[in-house]
């Protein structure tokens, strides 16, 4: 089940059951199924003291993945600054909306296996992004 909550922020507007909808259907294509997901929206502070505590970072990220899956069943904690998607959004001349599905469907893809660290896995990353951004435009 994918669930919405919310720590010190307001929930971001967002279609639910669409995002639902979305995530299983990208899941699928890479022969994954959705299992207990939840989007976790989050202050700056709060995203700030999760690097810090868990991946020693010392600065803001938009989204941080806790992955809990076992084989293809997908399950995790995906936390998520909507502040600092609003910021990157401004920096990169994206809408706040379209920002906020790429971090959305990030997280889901991290979960599938795709990294973004090393070289050449960010190109792949943004590839697998920008594919699943093509679907969430046709539904």
């Amino acid at each position: 089940m994918t669930t919405f909550h919310t720590i010190d922020c307001p929930l971001p507007q967002l279609d639910q059951a669409k995002v639902r909808q979305w995530a299983e259907l990208v899941a699928e294509s890479y022969g994954r199924r959705l299992g207990d997901v939840a989007y976790v929206f989050v202050s700056e502070e709060e995203i700030l003291r999760l690097n810090r505590q868990y991946l020693g970072h010392d600065y803001l990220t938009d989204i941080i993945t806790f992955d809990y899956c076992e084989g293809p069943l997908l399950s995790g904690d995906l936390f998520i600054s909507p502040a600092t998607v609003l910021s990157n959004a401004q920096t990169l001349g994206e809408s706040p909306e379209r920002e906020l599905h790429r971090v959305l469907i990030h997280g889901i893809l991290h979960l599938c296996g795709l990294k973004d660290k090393a070289p050449g896995e960010r190109k792949l990353m943004e590839q697998a992004e920008d594919k699943a951004l093509k679907l969430l435009e046709s539904l």
